[in-house]
């Protein structure tokens, strides 16, 4: 596995400069090879690369990192960047690849491009309440932005020859999201982006709206400097072809892209409202209790929610109750007195969760560790242990949450449940708590990372002033 060498923006400069490092080899793949590391230029974007609960991530991340492996070399990423800065670093040379969801553009002759990976198609995205845009006559006279430079601006100025009154603004300092937001806050009326990044955004902005795809799809590629011999860039577009043909490729553009379930993104939706409404109140008692068991607050906070929408007298018709819906035994078994009481009932969850947590086997490691123990609190460790027997009486491997996730349904049916100690169970309730629960802590966590992104857009948002980084592209005369 190859060392990643992160570079944040506040340390962007590398010690380890190509340039400084003398070749001796004739090739440029060669010369990674022997340096034993890989320079790629990026961009902080969550379709791209970010830092995430488990260190970096992201679609491009993922496959740059898979080549790296390949290569067998590490990684030095530098994601200070806008798309000009990275084409502009490739080109002169100061990095080896360009990975920053950059359009191929044979136009620019100082960069060359590898074969494509995946295909973008430009749509617009607008504000919720206004009349939703259904043709490119309908944009006139909105106030439209995007981002320079990263294809969906090319995409206008093509669609402009033949409808000239389109105009826009467009910026290279912002991203996707950053658009999103202004969209959502009122500074723009819709904003031309990727419909792949808006799918992997949109729960986060409940007021903006899809509305219709404009021109023809274009293509994500990696750029290599064209002043140097093709041994890296053929290498790479082995590698993506490999990727394709061996299915990996489209597994990781599903994983990142391909989740879209409508009635899912109005729950979460749902959600985000009642975090922003009600979840600050509860907020010192989760990290108090995350603080005291282990547990990351998100975690806690987002059971809290699957349980009970954050209602601290909350009562189900089987008696269980307060926010953290405890049984009566559980209550009493973690010494709360009273389980309508909020405070003790986070408490009480959070050391509940943990009691269950360390009677998970120790060979089941994490994270199926503890999607294992939000099954058992939901369901009960008994339960639990015979979702992992049924597995072993099936062949398949019992530490692994993928393999429980498919037994437990299997504790509703007789010819299964008839051969466990515990019997019956809603087992398939279990695993859609789990998968709740999971979406939940995503959420959070995206929301909590992505707080420091909006924090200077809020300010000029709150001083009514205007952004001053776009450039207007006015229409046509």
């Amino acid at each position: 596995m190859a060392l990643l060498l992160l570079l944040t923006p506040a340390r962007a400069i590398s010690t380890w400069s190509a340039a400084l490092i003398p070749m001796t080899s004739t090739t440029t793949l060669s010369n990674v090879e022997q340096r034993d590391f890989l320079e790629i230029a990026t961009r902080n974007t969550p379709a791209t690369f970010y830092e995430g609960r488990q260190g970096p991530t992201g679609f491009e991340f993922e496959l740059f990192r898979r080549f790296a492996d390949e290569l067998g070399v590490s990684l030095a990423v530098e994601d200070d960047h806008h798309i000009s800065d990275v084409l502009d670093n490739v080109a002169t040379g100061r990095t080896d690849i360009g990975a920053a969801g950059l359009v191929l553009d044979r136009q620019r002759q100082d960069v060359t491009y590898s074969q494509p990976i995946m295909s973008m198609q430009p749509m617009v995205a607008y504000r919720r309440g206004m009349p939703a845009p259904e043709t490119i006559k309908d944009l006139d006279g909105l106030d439209i932005g995007t981002v320079a430079g990263a294809g969906t601006s090319r995409v206008l100025h093509e669609l402009q020859k033949s409808h000239p009154t389109l105009t826009w603004r467009e910026s290279p300092d912002l991203e996707t999201t950053d658009l999103l937001a202004m969209v959502e806050s009122g500074e723009l009326d819709a904003a031309v982006v990727y419909a792949h990044e808006f799918k992997l955004s949109r729960l986060f902005f409940p007021d903006v709206a899809s509305a219709l795809t404009i021109g023809e799809p274009v293509t994500l590629a990696w750029a290599f400097p064209a002043h140097t011999d093709p041994s890296l860039v053929e290498r790479a577009n082995e590698f993506i072809d490999h990727m394709r043909h061996t299915g990996d490729l489209e597994l990781l553009t599903q994983k990142y892209f391909g989740h879209d379930d409508y009635l899912e993104y109005v729950g979460a939706r749902r959600f985000i409202a009642q975090a922003q409404a009600n979840l600050n109140r509860w907020l010192p008692d989760f990290k108090q209790a995350a603080g005291d068991t282990g547990f990351d607050w998100k975690l806690l906070a987002a059971v809290g929610y699957q349980e009970s929408h954050w209602q601290p007298d909350a009562v189900s018709p089987t008696g269980v109750k307060g926010l953290m819906m405890l049984t009566r035994a559980t209550a009493s078994h973690m010494d709360v007195d009273d389980r309508e009481d909020p405070q003790q009932s986070i408490d009480g969850g959070a050391r509940y969760l943990r009691y269950l947590h360390d009677r998970i086997p120790d060979d089941v490691a994490e994270p199926d560790r503890t999607w294992m123990t939000l099954a058992a609190y939901n369901l009960g460790l008994g339960h639990l242990y015979d979702a992992r027997r049924l597995a072993r009486l099936q062949g398949h491997d019992p530490n692994q949450w993928e393999t429980i996730k498919q037994m437990l349904p299997l504790l509703q049916e007789s010819s299964w449940y008839n051969r466990v100690e515990h019997g019956f169970a809603r087992g398939n309730v279990a695993a859609l708590y789990v998968r709740n629960i999971k979406r939940y802590e995503e959420i959070l966590n995206w929301v909590e990372r992505s707080q420091h992104q909006f924090s200077s857009l809020a300010r000029a948002t709150a001083s009514n002033t205007t952004t001053p980084v776009f450039e207007t592209v006015p229409p046509v005369p």
